[in-house]
């Protein structure tokens, strides 16, 4: 059920958003798509259920993390059922596609919860996140999702920032073919957006679009409620993004 670019052949451009506020400004800046997460301090965790059908409500179409904590993707028994119920409880909610990822000991793919999560999302989308990035070779994996069946793969081409893993992201692209999807994320901004879209040619691009903010009381990190700055998704970077990716 692979979703094609944009309009016009451009890449998609999905903004990652853990909040209200935030799926309020993807919306208002044009995104194509929100990838909601909870937690995104923490990489994106499952979103709340209430969080999800108000993002579904606004009519933009919703990938929504399914993850059940932080950490790395070595799942037990467990945490793989949890995921698999929450991708049931997702579809309910109307999403467009889950996103999931799962790595065995050896540091592959874990193929099989991969397969189980690839049933239970039936009929909408399945993302591949960014745990291909931790795998040996991203390259060789993209295989490994095409014959799992998945639809999208989102990766920073196994380095800290898509621009850094840029030459391989562009090889994930070839790889796939047009058979998968793949994703360019991590570190993209309205700065340097259409360079890697020209040495990628990825089908979209996944960006947060977001701004460093403090908690403002400082008790909030001195009590262990919170860790660091929060980020706070901005509608000008989304619009900038929007508009740099349709720029001729």
């Amino acid at each position: 059920m692979t979703i094609p670019p944009g309009p016009i052949g451009r890449p998609l451009l999905e903004i990652c958003v853990d909040d209200a506020d935030g799926v309020a400004a993807a919306v208002a800046g044009g995104a194509d798509r929100i990838e909601l997460c909870g937690a995104l301090a923490l990489g994106g965790l499952t979103p709340s259920a209430a969080l999800v059908a108000g993002a579904v409500a606004s009519g933009v179409p919703v990938h929504a993390m399914v993850r059940p904590r932080d950490g790395d993707f070595r799942y037990d028994r467990a945490e793989r059922t949890l995921a698999t119920e929450e991708i049931g409880h997702m579809i309910r909610l109307g999403v467009a596609g889950v996103v999931v990822g799962a790595m065995a000991d050896d540091d592959s793919l874990d193929l099989d919860a991969l397969a189980r999560w690839r049933d239970a999302a039936r009929d909408v989308a399945i993302v591949l996140h960014r745990a291909i990035d931790l795998v040996a070779d991203p390259v060789a994996a993209v295989e490994q999702a095409v014959r799992l069946g998945y639809d999208h793969i989102l990766t920073s081409g196994g380095a800290a920032t898509a621009d850094a893993g840029a030459d391989v992201i562009a090889a994930m692209v070839a790889a796939a073919d047009g058979r998968i999807a793949i994703i360019a994320g991590s570190g993209v901004s309205a700065d340097n957006v259409r360079p890697l879209i020209a040495r990628t040619g990825v089908d979209a691009i996944h960006a947060s679009a977001s701004v460093r903010e403090d908690w403002g009381d400082p008790r909030i990190t001195a009590m262990g409620f919170a860790s660091g700055p929060r980020r706070r998704t901005q509608l000008e970077r989304v619009a900038a993004l929007r508009q740099t990716i349709e720029r001729r």
